[in-house]
């Protein structure tokens, strides 16, 4: 029987997901701390502390056989304390360590949430290697397959909701012939993905294959894809939409490349347009691709009519006429692909915190790591898993990254010493000979930089001590910040 919920040591598996991703954030040096008085202080760690026991009161209740219910009410005391640590961040005084201790010290207790099959003897061998190779390091286990998990929209299974016209059969077949090779490689990094984005969906109550299509028609898997419009990030968010859902730059970074925001930013969307589109499946996806604005005031003119009536499907776009059917049928393969001799590959999801042991950058793990247990290796999945760092930053000792559970063996072996660690760090120092009499390096003139490929105006600021806000001030450029090669930037207010 499968595990709904299961820790290994270290971590209540689906309740910690979010704590891989936040509580970093939360360490981050307060960018503007509001002063507190001292009962202010007081009051956030008693306000934290009864956190922490509704936290520990829901885990009881999930243990004793009311698995939902205490799931449920653990999460929102997790939630909470995230929240807390947060207010503490940005209140001048208050000690945010001394709650991230303790949020620490909770999730390190060893408690498990009951669920189906909690057995540990009943543990498969490939649970007991994630284990083992875990040992010393919180792990998020991963979630269990698709076919087990909720497939209803509105108290409706998907499968009934999709519409099985022409449109969606013609999506289909591209899926399953020039497009496969795309279909796969998502399906294999959202596995990556997956305890971060789908609790997201869970909670929200939309279904896990509607999650898997967008995101892979919408980016295919990378986080950070961005289109010619300006849409970024795996749920592609536009700049101004992705603002509406506490998206957009913050500290230099674009919270959009960020997966469990991304993820949780799509189901606010997605639920609004449901409850203004009368949970309308076809429509609710067309504003996603084409503008609420324009679904909306067809809506409005044709009640009752569905997206396939020639009065709302002729009036929109063909991008977004063909959207959907592709969604749609993403979303049918995703919970029926034998019936189309289409075979996903086997990920084992589970994460891990990777401790660097010594500097190294995502390029330079990528290469002594090695492929694994993967056809292409990890390059992608560090990529998508700890967006924040472009993959040749070299990263300092002690640097926390998620990593897959199967590649931390990986590192121990073949990057923290001996020939394939020195052959790795040789390779990514190489640099490739210029062609013209140009500089080796393009670096600042003066007060002025000439982009090059590859660069990003994050990249380019911390390279020269300040922010990309900055940079972007100075130089009138506008979210998301696109950079063209030889393009000159004023570094004005930098420091060199």
């Amino acid at each position: 029987m499968r595990r709904l919920l299961r820790c290994v040591p270290g971590l209540p598996s689906a309740l910690a997901v979010v704590a891989l991703a936040c509580v970093p954030a939360v360490m981050a040096a307060p960018s503007s701390a509001d002063p507190g008085t001292e009962a202010e202080q007081e009051s956030l760690y008693v306000d934290f502390e009864a956190a922490a026991k509704a936290y520990r009161d829901g885990v009881a209740q999930a243990a004793g056989g009311e698995r939902r219910p205490g799931k449920r009410s653990a999460q929102r005391a997790m939630d909470r304390m995230f929240d807390l640590m947060e207010r503490c961040r940005r209140t001048e005084g208050c000690e945010a360590e001394r709650l991230v201790s303790r949020f620490d010290a909770l999730l390190g207790a060893r408690t498990r949430v009951a669920g189906e099959g909690d057995d540990e003897a009943e543990a498969s061998p490939a649970e007991a290697t994630a284990a083992n190779q875990a040992e010393g390091s919180p792990v998020v286990e991963a979630f269990p397959n698709a076919a087990d998990t909720l497939n209803q929209l509105n108290g409706r299974d998907l499968r009934e909701l999709i519409v099985q016209n022409e449109a969606v059969r013609a999506a289909m077949a591209e899926w399953l012939t020039a497009l496969r090779p795309q279909l796969i490689n998502a399906h294999e990094q959202y596995q990556y993905l997956r305890f971060l984005m789908w609790p997201e969906y869970e909670r929200a109550g939309l279904p896990e294959a509607l999650l898997f299509a967008i995101m892979a028609r919408e980016s295919g898997g990378r986080v950070h894809a961005i289109s010619p419009a300006g849409a970024a990030g795996l749920m592609q968010f536009m700049p101004a939409t992705g603002r509406r859902f506490g998206l957009g730059w913050q500290d230099g970074y674009d919270t959009r490349f960020e997966p469990q925001l991304a993820s949780r930013a799509s189901t606010q969307y997605l639920n609004e347009r449901f409850a203004e589109l009368g949970h309308n499946l076809e429509l609710a996806l067309a504003a996603y691709n084409g503008g609420e604005g324009r679904v909306g005031r067809l809506a409005r003119q044709n009640p009752g009519r569905s997206f396939w009536d020639p009065a709302v499907y002729n009036a929109l776009p063909k991008e977004t006429r063909d959207y959907v059917p592709y969604i749609l049928s993403a979303a049918w393969l995703f919970l029926h692909p034998e019936d189309y001799g289409l075979e996903f590959p086997s990920v084992n999801g589970a994460a891990t915190v990777l401790a660097l042991k010594q500097p190294a950058s995502i390029n330079q793990l990528t290469i002594c790591i090695g492929n694994g247990e993967s056809r292409y290796g990890y390059f992608r999945a560090l990529r998508n898993l700890n967006p924040r760092w472009l993959p040749e930053t070299v990263l300092p000792a002690g640097t926390e990254l998620r990593v897959p559970v199967v590649v931390r063996p990986l590192y121990d072996a073949g990057c923290v010493q001996g020939t394939r660690a020195e052959r790795a760090l040789a390779l990514v120092n190489a640099r490739k000979p210029d062609a013209g009499p140009a500089p080796r390096e393009a670096v600042a003139t003066g007060s002025r930089y000439t982009v090059r490929r590859g660069d990003t105006l994050s990249a380019i600021a911390r390279r020269h001590g300040c922010s990309a806000q900055t940079v972007a001030r100075v130089n009138g450029l506008r979210s998301p910040y696109a950079l063209r090669p030889g393009q000159r930037l004023s570094l004005s207010g930098c420091r060199g």
